[in-house]
């Protein structure tokens, strides 16, 4: 089967296009550097300060390590709901399958402001009666994340349902499988990638949750986007262009990684 090869054109349009893509975040790597005390371009001199200072600062590590948790758990939420979700509905089939999915999928919809607003009465309300999760807790914060990744993990997950041969189910149920056999044994085993990426998802969602978070926090659970923020807001710290930078080279190391793994699995097929 011939395969298609872009010419030189196309080469070169694709890469003025990533070009003009990635010009925005190559500019963060020199604002990052320098001496000053604003975020500004450097003048000559380049410093360090700001990289020693996400090291010295105890509390970027801390929002560090309380957004790594909660998206661990908030993804561990998401992708379980999504997955119990996805897996009734491809399943057994009910009557408003429509109107069910459409309802998981409304926080998409909802503009963020009023999910924040109703995420934050309800916390509030919670925090009244326990305030192991409630309001600006690191739990409460996790919950809400929860609220809002859960359409997107039930998306890929339905998505890659969508794509199993359902004579699979009918066979194991004509075998005289349970229920539970059925979704664990036969049909789990075939999405695991949907499951995976519903997890990475939603763990990444949650990572860079900031418009929710400014409503459900206040001083006890600073995440990182919201640690940022203040930093934007209050003095314009540079060293948010140094954790920048420290990102975008942790993504790429990341896509590389993935790229090379991809990469050998396709070299070690057979013909």
């Amino acid at each position: 089967m011939p395969t298609y090869r872009p010419g030189p054109v196309s080469l070169v349009i694709a890469a003025l296009v990533a070009l003009f893509l990635l010009l925005p975040l190559l500019a963060v790597i020199p604002v990052s550097l320098t001496p000053s005390r604003m975020l500004a371009m450097p003048t000559g001199e380049l410093s360090l300060r700001h990289y020693r200072s996400l090291i010295e600062d105890p509390r970027w590590l801390q929002s560090i390590l309380l957004s790594i948790r909660i998206g661990i758990v908030s993804s561990a939420i998401s992708t379980v709901l999504a997955l119990c979700f996805s897996l009734g509905v491809w399943m057994f089939q009910p009557r408003f399958t429509a109107t069910l999915v459409g309802f998981v999928l409304l926080p998409m919809v909802v503009p963020p402001v009023v999910s924040a607003v109703t995420l934050y009465f309800l916390l509030t309300s919670i925090s009244g009666v326990s305030s192991f999760f409630g309001y600006d807790t690191w739990l409460g914060v996790a919950m809400a994340h929860s609220v809002m990744t859960v359409p997107f993990a039930t998306v890929l997950i339905l998505v890659s349902l969508s794509q199993l041969d359902r004579r699979i189910d009918l066979a194991a149920r004509g075998l005289g499988a349970s229920v539970w056999a059925r979704a664990t044994r036969v049909i789990m085993p075939n999405i695991k990638f949907g499951i995976v990426t519903a997890a990475l998802l939603s763990f990444v969602l949650s990572w860079e949750e900031i418009g929710v978070t400014l409503f459900i926090t206040s001083v006890n659970a600073i995440t990182l986007p919201r640690l940022m923020w203040m930093g934007l807001r209050d003095n314009i710290d540079p060293a948010i262009a140094a954790l920048s930078v420290i990102l975008i080279i942790i993504t790429v190391l990341v896509l590389a990684v993935r790229s090379v793994v991809v990469g050998l699995n396709r070299g070690s097929k057979p013909v």
